[in-house]
């Protein structure tokens, strides 16, 4: 679909031990956490953090975004410059990112197919990084009964959702073990596979 870009091996695996350095240092300051859903109180199955000015939340009073960690009560922590690098080159979009929302998937998580429609801006792209195994990702279209089409992200990859695609559906059908030792080397993660999600909320002044 027009607008959908899958950079296949954006970053080299020097640029992906930098970022994963990146992000276990907000880490420090912003600790995962298990969202859960609304309404139910279902857990999530991945584990999930922010940086930025604001971070994407899910608990039983909604879907949103809000300046603070919900668990610790803390700002999030400053997003790192090699994150907004990312989005200035893949973007095209002048106004910098506002959530940078870290998804830990362990390798017997997934992700149904969602919209990401919660920001005020839906000009804005959604960019998405993928760190660690490799995982199967479908896309769809507009409506979440359309005809979707699979493929493998690889660490390094990096997909940007803009124009057309801005608002399809799309979603983690499973993690592949074994594809990527990135994240093995952190004795927290060892497994799985992380995936940060950049976008615009609030539209620009």
């Amino acid at each position: 679909m027009d607008g959908f870009e899958h950079h296949s091996a954006y970053l080299n695996k020097a640029e992906q031990r930098a970022l994963l350095q990146d992000i276990l240092n907000v880490l420090k300051a912003s600790p995962f956490y298990r969202p859960t859903m609304p309404k139910s109180g279902r857990p999530f199955s991945v584990m999930e953090t922010n940086c930025g000015p604001l971070g994407w939340v899910s608990d039983k009073q909604g879907y949103r975004y809000q300046p603070t960690h919900p668990e610790t009560g803390n700002p999030w922590p400053d997003m790192p410059n090699s994150l907004l690098t990312i989005w200035q080159k893949v973007s095209n979009f002048a106004a910098p990112p506002e959530a940078g929302l870290i998804n830990y998937y362990q390798n017997t998580a997934k992700m149904g197919l969602h919209q990401d429609k919660d920001e005020q801006d839906l000009t804005a792209p959604v960019v998405s990084i993928s760190l660690g195994n490799s995982a199967k990702f479908r896309l769809g279209g507009l409506n979440r009964r359309d005809k979707t089409t699979t493929l493998e992200l690889k660490s390094g990859d990096v997909v940007v959702l803009a124009g057309n695609a801005r608002l399809c559906y799309h979603g983690i059908d499973r993690i592949i073990p074994n594809t990527s030792c990135l994240l093995q080397k952190d004795p927290e993660l060892q497994e799985g596979r992380l995936n940060i999600t950049l976008r615009r909320v609030t539209k620009p002044q």
